[in-house]
């Protein structure tokens, strides 16, 4: 296990501030309430998770190798974590949908990273995976605090319930899995890349689930999180970066496909959120010009420089690009997935080393 000089876990949350920041503007109260309340909620639970970082997270007892250990916890609508336990390991499903999705979507994203790359867990040691639900009150936010999974249940207005995509939930587990591997900074580039690869698992993790192919996949990131009065699909979009939403309230999607158009920024990280659009058109490039399955091919280079233990904490595109083309040449060898990966980048405009 790599982490080059230790863990810095990091609060980690599906909607970006900036995105936050449009909506907490909004005339309507009822929209603008639910966000700075978010904004609020959000601050206070980075501040917990540099304390935790400083003090020390509590121990936990790794689970049976190669079987998932789930419990998925109610706040009851307050922020005291991890609330009641609702369901444990291999409970039968109750009456709350938002638990039963949170369950399984921590089930699947244990069962890809099992089967595709033979990761126990997302320590690769079998680490326990836990979950709160119905957190907060018109809660717009989901998250990964550094030890578990928090969903809220969205104000109904804008979001619906965050447990909804399981793309989210993989999503923000992925950031665990990079918090036990290469452990990348969460600002600039790096912070992108850190945003990136959670995107690219999400959307595996879906398509695993779907037992979709590259060319079959939607590509989006959030499909079915935004509520019917938004324009637009999700939050994010791999395929067409920057089109997946453009809504009067939220605004226009702002991530570039491109380097011509990287956006330089200190809000958001340095655009952790925006930036990482680049690396995620690289990634929906390589994985739909080898087709089949993404995350036996490219997902898998993706995942080998993640866990290789060469990828840098500071690592800018062009280290993480260099890297998944000598991982696509040492996997693969000469063939046409160094070629599909070697062009992605060159497409995004990203150069390799």
């Amino acid at each position: 296990m790599t982490t080059h000089g230790g863990f810095e876990p990091v609060f980690c949350t599906i909607v970006p501030p900036h995105v936050l920041d449009k909506l907490a503007q909004a005339e309507d109260p009822s929209l603008a309430g639910p966000a700075r309340r978010t904004l609020q909620r959000d601050a206070f639970e980075r501040t917990q998770r540099r304390l935790t970082t400083v003090i020390g997270a509590t121990a936990v007892t790794a689970a049976a190798d190669g079987k998932p250990q789930r419990t998925i916890h109610d706040a009851r609508h307050g922020t005291d974590l991890p609330g009641h336990k609702v369901r444990g390991e291999g409970d039968k499903p109750g009456k709350d949908a938002t638990v039963n999705r949170a369950y399984a979507g921590l089930g699947a994203t244990f069962e890809l990273f099992l089967q595709a790359y033979r990761r126990d867990s997302i320590d690769g040691n079998g680490l326990p995976l836990n979950a709160t639900v119905h957190y907060d009150r018109d809660y717009n936010n989901a998250f990964w605090n550094g030890e578990q999974m928090v969903f809220g249940d969205g104000d109904g207005e804008i979001f619906l319930d965050f447990t909804i995509p399981i793309d989210v939930i993989g999503h923000e587990l992925a950031h665990g899995v990079t918090q036990y591997t290469a452990n990348l900074t969460y600002f600039g580039q790096p912070g992108a890349l850190n945003e990136s690869l959670s995107d690219v698992f999400g959307a595996l993790i879906k398509q695993y689930t779907l037992g979709q192919t590259a060319a079959e996949a939607d590509w989006l990131i959030g499909a079915g999180l935004l509520a019917p009065r938004v324009t637009g699909t999700a939050l994010r979009s791999m395929k067409e970066p920057g089109t997946a939403y453009d809504d009067d309230v939220l605004g226009k999607d702002p991530q570039p496909a491109t380097m011509d158009d990287f956006v330089r920024t200190g809000r958001d990280n340095g655009g952790v959120h925006i930036n990482s659009g680049i690396p995620n058109h690289a990634f929906y490039l390589a994985a739909t010009a080898l087709g089949g399955h993404a995350w036996e091919r490219a997902g898998q280079v993706w995942y080998d420089v993640l866990t290789g233990g060469e990828l840098k904490q500071q690592a800018m595109f062009v280290d993480f690009a260099t890297l998944t083309v000598k991982a696509a040449r040492e996997r693969f060898g000469d063939g046409e997935e160094l070629d599909a990966v070697s062009k992605a980048w060159e497409q995004v405009g990203v150069r390799t080393l």
